[in-house]
């Protein structure tokens, strides 16, 4: 990416990330909490850092199709929400068994493991909250997006698709299905929301908008199996190897590191081609596409 377009996206990527801080913050500030410690543990796993790529994605898919920020500030927090509780209960000792997430302790080492299970349970419904609360006249349709990003159709199958991997023999069509909804359908489910602020669900530029988030959400795991590997545990905010140590199956070890990289730029190549329908509004999409496989974490 040249150095304009960077520095563009970063400054994108610092207003969103603020944008989305101050309204997540502001569903804790607003009210008193009832149950203190599960309180604190949900701002653990919410407001420690994180890149906030998924708000950052509303933000984007909505101002390509000219939406206001203040209809999207909603949508992103939902996102990011639903984004934080997959992590808290990924983290796990039944599921990853992770110490370290955003270079802090994860919630359940933090705190507990049953309140880590509430702070996760309490954010999603949070989540499902913020955005029946905004009264967007297509309300209806933003809910079931979220919901089927998040849900059986979406993240929750892919991250039973992985458990169930880990130890089996599996080939490159298999790992992508199960990356397409652990890591993609939260990813696709973000940019179509963002959509969804600005038109209607039958506009066709909603469709390119899939294409380009089904494309970078497969990119970001590819290039997040190509990290576990080269990168290392402070940069990562979490232990480096961490899959290799599972027996987990990643593209590089189905690929090989030069093979996972190629693929990675493949789909960031058809993500930004299929923005081509939304012209010159996209570009920062295009530019985040470039990122997502330039980042070191």
């Amino acid at each position: 990416m040249v150095a304009v377009q960077a520095a563009t996206l970063s400054a994108r990527r610092q207003t969103s990330s603020a944008r989305v801080e101050t309204t997540l913050a502001a569903l804790f500030d607003a009210r008193p909490a009832p149950a203190p410690r599960l309180e604190a543990a949900m701002r653990h796993g919410l407001l420690v850092g994180g890149k906030r790529l998924r708000p950052l994605l509303v933000y984007l898919a909505g101002q390509a199709l000219g939406a206001d920020d203040d209809a999207l500030d909603a949508p992103a927090a939902a996102v990011e929400l639903v984004h934080a509780y997959s992590l808290i209960h990924d983290d796990l000792p039944a599921m990853d068994d992770d110490d370290l997430r955003r270079g802090q302790p994860t919630v359940h080492k933090a705190f507990d493991e049953a309140t880590a299970i509430l702070a996760g349970d309490a954010l999603q419904a949070l989540a499902f909250e913020v955005i029946a609360g905004t009264g967007h006249p297509r309300l209806g349709a933003l809910i079931k997006t979220l919901a089927a990003g998040a849900g059986r159709d979406g993240m929750v199958a892919g991250q039973a698709l992985d458990m169930a991997a880990v130890g089996q023999p599996i080939d490159v069509a298999a790992l992508a299905t199960m990356h397409a909804h652990k890591t993609g359908a939260l990813i696709e489910a973000a940019v179509r929301l963002g959509g969804l602020t600005a038109v209607a669900g039958d506009d066709p530029r909603l469709d390119a908008l899939a294409h380009y988030a089904r494309a970078i959400g497969l990119a970001f795991q590819v290039h997040d199996d190509v990290l576990d590997v080269t990168g290392d545990s402070t940069t990562l905010g979490k232990a480096a190897g961490a899959d290799a140590a599972r027996d987990k199956p990643t593209y590089p070890g189905l690929l090989g590191l030069d093979g996972a990289r190629n693929k990675a730029q493949e789909l960031i190549d058809d993500a930004v081609a299929a923005l081509a329908p939304l012209g010159e509004r996209a570009q920062p999409l295009a530019d985040l596409a470039h990122y997502i496989i330039e980042r070191d974490h």
